[in-house]
């Protein structure tokens, strides 16, 4: 089997034009794809330079096999199943900054740079006040990015077609606007200047987007097989699921430079992706975020599972059409029938999305994606709705740690929230647990037990969990 590189596989290497600030699975099975396909099907011929946003990374890996690897894309398309393997070959090197400071500030001396996109997860877009433009970097993805801004700012004395056209995917709604305010303070915090604002505000676009592609990730059962179909050692395989759809909030002359639909992608550009914005995270990533621990607990490993599970597919179906739908403003038949296509991607029969994969950061994720529906339920219905307070019980309990069966609960989150949930686990009175949990503004912003009933109903669930099981207490939310 040979090794996958530059030297043992043809593939192109074009000018560097897109700063990616990311080098997960998502970027490479959704962002690269499209690029490489406007690389295919247009006159784009740009490459990615992809930037490891925090201290660990895959920034070494990558290069490694040169920044290449291969993408799988299952799924069905119009009723027709779909398998295809394809070699990406966009991203050109990929840097560290904290090992590499001066080559990543050199990205900005580059003039054929025009395009910054991010996927930070929920948590990237932040503000530290603790930054400073000296830092080494910058401890933040927004905080890095002015760093860079500026540099390239000076670079050419302030030449307005050097500005940046920036995409953020994080999965926060309006993060375009968000990481324009996360500047804006950088600019004030490190005094640079009315005419890098200037500059800034008129010669660079930072544009909402939404993105929606399940990347189930790195295939664990089947990458022996598949590198062996191959006949390349590719440690670095990706798989996602055939959907894809990318709206930005930009105006046509952005469109012209990024010809995404000129290559037959599902890419959209609009005056707003609020409504886009709303009706995906609510009725996609609402039900994944509460399934997901819901469904480890319960017994189930991966989403499929759980969506073809009797009792946990009635579940989901009761949170997606009966809690969470009827908060959103859109016609209701258009909702339905997107919360219908989106079952179907759950029980999508080629990708086994592993739960545990979406449980990276579930609290983030649960205040982004779940606690608005949770609020406007109750002021609409004037009561809580059961699947997703469960769901919340079912992610503190999931932090606690321990044991399913012989698998050890590995919890993957900031460690500050861990540490908050397992002492509040530590007083052993599931009344406190709950009081403690949602009363950690660090976590919500916002002290929950204010929420009319939540704290009793939680604490209620986190019993319930403990002393019949998980499988019980579904079934009661779902006759109840």
């Amino acid at each position: 089997m040979k090794e996958l590189n530059r030297s043992t596989v043809q593939a192109n290497l074009y000018p560097e034009r897109i700063i990616q600030f990311g080098e997960g699975n998502f970027l490479r099975a959704f962002v690269d794809w499209i690029v490489w396909n406007m690389n295919e099907k247009t006159d784009f011929k740009g490459s990615v330079v992809a930037v490891q946003p925090i201290a660990q990374g895959m920034v070494d890996m990558l290069n490694k096999q040169d920044c290449l690897y291969h993408l799988i894309l299952k799924g069905l398309d119009k009723g027709e199943a779909v398998y295809t393997t394809q070699l990406i070959d966009v991203i050109s090197r990929a840097l560290n900054p904290y090992s590499q400071f001066d080559e990543y500030l050199k990205l900005a001396e580059n003039p054929d740079m025009r395009f910054v996109i991010s996927n930070t997860t929920e948590a990237g877009i932040a503000f530290n006040a603790e930054d400073k433009l000296t830092d080494t970097p910058a401890s933040g993805f927004p905080g890095k990015l002015t760093q860079l801004l500026y540099h390239r700012f000076k670079t050419f004395n302030g030449a307005a077609d050097k500005g940046f056209i920036i995409f953020p995917c994080e999965l926060i709604f309006l993060n375009g606007t968000n990481l324009i305010a996360c500047i804006e303070k950088y600019i004030e915090l490190w005094q640079l200047g009315d005419d890098f604002t200037r500059w800034f505000h008129n010669h660079c676009g930072v544009y909402n987007t939404l993105v929606d592609r399940i990347v189930p990730g790195y295939p664990r059962e089947t990458a022996d097989e598949i590198r062996a179909e191959l006949g390349y050692n590719d440690q670095l395989l990706v798989e996602g699921e055939i959907f894809h759809l990318w709206v930005i909030e930009a105006p046509q002359p952005v469109a012209a430079e990024f010809p995404a639909g000129k290559a037959g992608m599902n890419v959209l550009f609009v005056p707003s992706e609020e409504p886009y914005h709303e009706r995906k995270v609510t009725l996609l990533n609402g039900p994944h975020t509460v399934l997901s621990p819901i469904g480890y607990l319960y017994g189930l490993d991966t989403v499929r599972e759980c969506v073809e599970d009797e009792t946990m597919g009635a579940f989901i179906r009761k949170v997606m059409f009966e809690e969470l739908l009827p908060t959103l403003n859109l016609p209701e038949n258009e909702l339905t029938q997107f919360a219908n296509d989106v079952l179907d991607r759950f029980r999508n029969p080629y990708v086994k999305h592993q739960v545990t994969s979406i449980m990276l950061n579930s609290f983030p994720k649960f205040k982004t994606r779940d606690l608005p529906g949770l609020k406007t339920y109750l002021e609409r219905k004037g009561s809580l709705p059961a699947g997703l307070v469960l769901g919340l019980a079912a992610i503190i309990t999931y932090y606690k740690g321990g044991k399913r069966g012989n698998d050890e609960i590995v919890v993957q989150d900031d460690e500050k929230i861990i540490s908050a949930v397992q002492e509040a686990w530590a007083t052993g009175d599931y009344t406190q647990i709950a009081t403690g949990v949602l009363a950690n503004e660090y976590i919500w912003g916002e002290n929950l037990n204010n929420i009319p009933g939540l704290t009793t109903k939680i604490a209620g669930y986190l019993k319930a969990i403990q002393e019949k099981g998980m499988v019980e207490v579904v079934k009661e939310v779902i006759h109840g």
